[in-house]
């Protein structure tokens, strides 16, 4: 069972981790789309503009004589490169403010916040293929900067000036050409909270799915150790429940041989106890009832109760000390489980001394019982009293029995609505005491 356990924890365990690395897969791949997607919207919308200003020569001007005589003078030497760079920045103010519009119309409408970025990474004189520029010029960007760019568009034209020969009228001189290159670049600086807005319940329904996948593996294996602990109690059951017989069997024995030897009147009161100690544990086993009818117990069965452990443990040294002088209306079937229970549960953890004792007070009857075993640890009282459990050592029960006396004792205590205290010191032993309120 163990092994079988084992093995379906580590399947369970792969295809878990399996189905998990599927969806971190899905939900990257998805992502990635989704982020494909947002950046082809935003550089379709960007060069269709930019081309639209271009059209209108109000942003790359491709045509217009003022570039031309800029870079000329530039060329010439006649203007400085700040100069120069003013120049630019002065004649496309206007493109820079429709490029700034429709970047604030995408934020309001889509929610993308766009950084972008165009400029001039190349200015060559053709004639000469002499450089005017040694780096890129920078004729438009965003207050936030582009940090991460992505290139929409790279362009490249000529500029020129035209002029007829005179010697020949069908003749065109082009003059002073230059070829300019310019680059488009933007980034979506909030592209990751896009993409998960996007995907809000596409996550959710893949965490809800992981999450009861797992719920489920983990009922399954709580299903698993708790079927595997109950068979365990069960072949504990099997193999033990012999040796919860042997006491009033033994018992018996005893009687039998003491009749062959010699007749003693007190023999076939102490068979009749054992038979009816016999019925009660079968009893026990077969429902997990209380009596109907109590049979109240008289001060006599109390010595009865110890005469008997007394015979079949003749080893361990019994001590009885009553205050009782009277019948109390307590059920004495019930008692005697009592008393024996915690008796035979002392003998069980090596105690070879036992003392009850045995009054009452107030509507109460108190019962003491005490021993010199072996003791218990702090830890292991809360649970003596539960259905089945026996105190182990290295994960090995050395004490035979089913796991039932201490649980009988605690559910008759808690019918009568009395209480139950325990104290322990391993080494020196154990103390039982019960209280049971009764009306006369």
């Amino acid at each position: 069972m163990i092994t079988k356990s084992k093995y379906l924890l580590s399947v369970f365990a792969a295809l878990f981790l399996l189905l998990l690395g599927i969806q971190v897969y899905f939900m990257y791949k998805t992502y990635q789309v989704k982020e494909r997607d947002i950046y082809r919207s935003v550089n379709d919308g960007l060069i269709s503009y930019i081309d639209d200003l271009e059209d209108l020569h109000e942003t790359k001007e491709t045509k217009d004589d003022s570039l031309q005589k800029i870079i000329i003078r530039y060329y010439d030497r006649k203007i400085g490169r700040k100069e120069f760079l003013n120049e630019f920045i002065n004649n496309r103010q206007a493109a820079r403010a429709k490029l700034n519009r429709y970047l604030a119309m995408r934020l309001h409408k889509d929610g993308y916040k766009i950084s972008a970025r165009i400029q001039y990474i190349s200015i060559i004189h053709l004639p000469d293929s002499a450089k005017i520029i040694d780096q890129p010029i920078v004729i438009f960007e965003t207050k936030e900067k582009v940090k991460n760019p992505k290139i929409a568009s790279n362009g490249s034209w000529e500029t020129s000036t035209t002029k007829k020969n005179d010697s020949n009228n069908a003749q065109v001189e082009r003059r002073d050409t230059f070829l300019i290159k310019s680059q488009t670049d933007y980034e979506v600086r909030n592209i990751k909270s896009l993409v998960f807005k996007e995907l809000t319940l596409l996550i959710i329904c893949c965490i809800a799915l992981l999450s009861g996948v797992l719920l489920l593996y983990i009922f399954t294996i709580q299903n698993l150790v708790r079927q595997q602990k109950q068979v365990e109690v069960l072949h504990s059951i099997v193999d033990n429940i012999s040796h919860e017989f042997k006491t009033p069997i033994a018992t018996l024995k005893i009687a039998s041989k003491t009749l062959k030897k010699d007749w003693n009147p007190e023999t076939l009161p102490l068979i009749d106890r054992q038979i009816s100690r016999l019925e009660s544990l079968m009893s026990q086993l077969h429902k997990d009832e209380l009596p109907e009818e109590a049979t109240e117990i008289e001060p006599r069965d109390w010595n009865f109760f110890i005469q008997d452990l007394a015979a079949t443990y003749p080893d361990v040294d019994f001590i009885f000390e009553s205050h009782l002088a009277r019948k109390l209306p307590v059920d004495r079937n019930l008692m005697e489980t009592v008393i024996k229970n915690l008796c035979e549960n002392s003998v069980k953890y090596g105690a070879s001394a036992v003392s009850t004792k045995v009054s009452h007070s107030l509507q109460n009857l108190e019962i003491e019982v005490s021993d010199n075993g072996k003791g218990m640890e702090g830890k292991e009282l809360n649970n003596i009293f539960e259905k089945f459990y026996r105190i182990q050592a290295n994960n090995i029960h050395n004490s035979k029995g089913l796991g039932l006396g201490l649980y009988f004792v605690k559910k008759i205590i808690t019918a009568y609505h009395g209480k139950i205290e325990v104290s322990s010191q391993p080494g020196v032993g154990s103390t039982f005491k019960i209280s049971i309120p009764y009306e006369n």
